[in-house]
């Protein structure tokens, strides 16, 4: 009975539902990195204004999209991603000028701490 109830796992199914886990937190933690590595870029005095304004505040709506991205990955993978929660509230506010900028430098220290900080496995 007992190897009976061993043949009766399926281990190849266990096997990809164990790695589809730990990449999946992998996948989140490289998206932690490029959204904070994103909000550093916009919060760089001038130069993120420029990005900015020059395309029409689009990055502020890619910004948006990439956060709720990385919140939903994270929430299935377990995963904290309180930063990324910062970062969408920055990407609604950020066309207020000296405000965006700020925001934008504490979302990407935020995100790219919990990206240093979270575990792989």
């Amino acid at each position: 009975m007992l190897i009976l109830e061993y043949n009766k796992i399926n281990w190849e199914k266990l096997t990809i539902i164990f790695l589809k886990g730990v990449f999946m937190k992998s996948n989140v933690k490289n998206l932690k990195w490029l959204s904070g590595g994103f909000e550093a870029l916009l919060g760089i005095p001038f130069l993120g204004g420029s990005i900015v304004i020059g395309f029409g505040y689009t990055p502020l709506a890619i910004a948006l999209v990439l956060h709720i991205i990385t919140l939903v990955m994270a929430k299935k993978a377990g995963v904290t991603a309180n930063g990324n929660i910062f970062g969408i509230i920055t990407s609604c506010l950020a066309w207020i000028p000296i405000l965006g900028m700020i925001m934008h430098i504490l979302s990407a220290i935020f995100i790219l701490i919990g990206a240093a900080v979270q575990r792989s496995k």
